[in-house]
């Protein structure tokens, strides 16, 4: 009973968009997609009306007629949509491009990768490994202390950067207890 109550209180406009989905097999839908339907509907009116009317005074007519209404319908159309080339264009293209052969591939088979410098496959850090670990654990607290207050690297350090072109990178290695 409600679903009648609801058909006569819709407008017209909503009526026939509901019977456009219901003949092209649309059954199950929200009924926003109604008011999205009408709203595309009146914005497109309104814009080929708004043309019409910009022809119509162009052509220093008191009113719009249809004449105006088609050509603003068929400019929209016009910029809206783009019809592809025909068939034979398309061929004759293809055949132009396909005239000139494909480059010899050098690299061989496979996927062609930049060299290994450039690339993320090979580590692109160094571990800093100290040659020396003391042997008292009040030792080892005391040298940390010296190290963090002397900002200047050690001469082994520096030998090992211009050695080295790449980026140098240390991680401190954990403390190993003895057992």
């Amino acid at each position: 009973m409600e679903d009648k109550d609801e058909e006569l209180a819709m407008p017209r406009d909503a009526k026939t968009v509901k019977s456009l989905l219901k003949s092209m097999g649309v059954e199950d839908y929200e009924p926003r997609v109604i008011h999205k339907f009408l709203e595309l509907w009146y914005r497109y009116v309104v814009d080929v009306l708004t043309d019409a009317q910009v022809y119509s005074e162009h052509a220093s007519k008191s009113a719009i007629d249809c004449d105006d209404v088609k050509l603003a319908i068929q400019s929209k159309v016009n910029f809206s949509f783009s019809q592809p080339p025909p068939r034979e264009v398309l061929l004759e293209l293809a055949q132009n491009r396909n005239k000139i052969p494909l480059p010899k591939s050098i690299s061989g088979p496979g996927v062609p990768l930049p060299p290994d410098q450039d690339t993320l496959l090979n580590p692109n850090y160094q571990f800093a490994i100290p040659n020396k670990r003391p042997a008292d654990p009040i030792e080892e607290t005391e040298d940390e202390e010296a190290t963090d207050a002397n900002p200047n690297p050690s001469q082994e350090e520096k030998t090992d950067a211009q050695q080295n072109p790449h980026q140098r990178v240390s991680f401190p290695l954990p403390k190993r207890q003895k057992d």
